[in-house]
């Protein structure tokens, strides 16, 4: 890691890290063809979050298309757009955002190559549905030759030493030495290091990486993505920045990071995190760590009474 930097406020090819305060569409418009070997967000959803107007889906999708006509024109030949999105919800009817993303990317001609099932056990409780407890990454690549580093991102094999027992490989290894290929099924709560899926929780309020931004990317959940779809010194693109958690996973592995965002707010947050990240104090949840898994046992220090009196009667 670099001990100097500098955060600029506008792009330029040799800049290492971009925090632009902006409309993310006017911002996109003003940046270079083929820059940007990864583009990956989680776009507002919609939902009347305080930094969303909420309009109605049509409306909503054709901005969004608007936005991914110009991150298209970004991303290199050899790059990827990873767009990770929830559910639009309209009077309790769910509609699942990436099945009306998907058209919009293929009418660009991009290909999908992997729909990511990100499933986390903690989240909002429904009273009218079941509680949702997952939400998709949508990984497209331009073209067909793209960057996929497995190497980078393989997890240990579940039986390590088994060798093939019959056939021309008896008595050699029956998997690859360096680990298997992850799932497209990112589970939170189950080891990672046990059954080769990802485990990254979401960041709720006793998370480490927990700032004011309502709905905030885990840093290792980029992380993977950084790691497999790009090499050192590449650019890494969020159009969402918020409080720059994939910048973070950008130059936490030496890539170059942008971040644009209209909220000043959430830019400053980003700020005082990377200068916290380069200064060795920013609480970062390693990746690849185990998710605490409760036992049930657990000792309930105190319970309010009106609680005890309201659900004993």
């Amino acid at each position: 890691m670099i001990d100097t930097y500098k955060i600029c406020s506008q792009f330029y090819q040799d800049s290492q890290i971009v925090l632009k305060e902006s409309d993310t569409l006017t911002a996109l418009q003003q940046l270079p063809n083929n820059t940007f070997k990864l583009i990956i967000s989680s776009p507002p959803y919609n939902i009347g979050k305080e930094y969303e107007k909420q309009t109605n889906l049509e409306q909503y999708l054709d901005w969004q298309q608007e936005i991914i006509q110009e991150l298209y024109r970004l991303v290199t030949p050899d790059g990827s757009i990873v767009w990770q999105v929830g559910n639009f919800i309209n009077h309790g009817e769910v509609f699942p955002l990436d099945i009306y993303f998907y058209p919009i990317f293929k009418s660009l001609e991009m290909q999908l190559r992997n729909r990511i099932v990100w499933h986390f056990d903690h989240g909002l409780h429904a009273s009218n549905r079941f509680s949702g407890r997952y939400e998709t990454l949508l990984w497209f690549t331009k073209t067909k030759d793209y960057t996929f580093n497995l190497d980078a991102v393989r997890v240990p094999a579940k039986y390590p030493g088994k060798l093939h027992y019959k056939g021309k490989k008896i008595g050699q290894p029956s998997g690859n030495p360096l680990g298997k290929n992850p799932s497209d099924y990112w589970r939170l709560i189950q080891q990672e290091w046990e059954n080769g899926v990802m485990e990254i929780p979401n960041v709720k309020s006793n998370h480490p990486e927990k700032t004011a931004h309502p709905c905030q990317f885990p840093i290792e959940l980029v992380e993977r993505c950084v790691l497999a779809l790009t090499n050192e010194d590449d650019w890494v693109l969020d159009p969402f920045g918020g409080v720059g958690s994939s910048i973070i996973a950008a130059i936490k592995h030496q890539r170059r990071g942008m971040a644009i965002d209209r909220e000043a707010k959430y830019l400053e947050i980003a700020r005082k995190r990377i200068h916290a990240f380069y200064a060795g104090t920013l609480k970062i949840r390693p990746l690849g760590k185990p998710v605490h898994k409760p036992t049930g046992r657990e000792k309930i220090t105190q319970i309010p009474i009106n609680w005890l009196n309201q659900h004993q009667q």
